[in-house]
């Protein structure tokens, strides 16, 4: 982040995106690989993410503060496909076919159904002590190797295995999932 000064009055909007900043960038930037950002352009998307947030006025009383960079994160990144796409020549491919590529529609219910298990796995998730949680995420959301994950959080690989298997069996019996 930059060190400009926030308009008065913004001062809690801006201390909160610094923390995020701070705490988040690098997952962001992770993020962003992850969904096709060029290398090149990862800082700036992460950068867009914490430029649109400061937009928003009592952005610092916004609950799930998280959650919210996050969603940003996403309208970032389908901004960037969308511009690098128009970009590219549309002639040079087929047209889009509802009968190959339509996606099938959800009813209501089951994107409730859907919303409602995410927020029980969320739950489930935040159950874990810190460094079983920390391995959860990074091994199975963020896809870091096992030894990787070892060698960054300074634990034998014996131990990381551990805590992803405690991880898994708990938001399993937590979800009601057979493992």
């Amino acid at each position: 982040m930059s060190s400009i000064s926030p308009p008065p009055g913004r001062e809690a909007d801006h201390a909160a995106i610094e923390r995020l900043s701070r705490s988040f960038r690098a997952v962001l930037l992770r993020y962003f690989d992850k969904r096709g950002v060029r290398k090149m352009d990862l800082e700036d998307a992460a950068q867009e993410v914490f430029t649109r947030l400061s937009r928003r006025e009592g952005f610092s009383d916004v609950g799930g503060l998280q959650e919210y960079l996050f969603e940003t994160a996403s309208n970032v990144a389908i901004d960037y496909h969308r511009h690098w796409s128009s970009l590219r020549r549309a002639g040079a491919h087929d047209e889009y076919d509802d009968d190959i590529h339509a996606l099938p529609d959800f009813s209501p219910e089951q994107i409730y159904a859907g919303k409602e298990d995410l927020k029980a796995f969320h739950r489930a998730l935040l159950e874990l002590p810190e460094r079983t949680r920390n391995i959860f995420v990074l091994f199975r959301l963020e896809r870091m190797q096992k030894p990787e994950i070892a060698r960054r959080l300074g634990l034998s690989l014996s131990a990381v295995e551990k805590n992803v298997v405690r991880a898994t069996d708990h938001l399993c019996n937590r979800m009601g999932r057979v493992r």
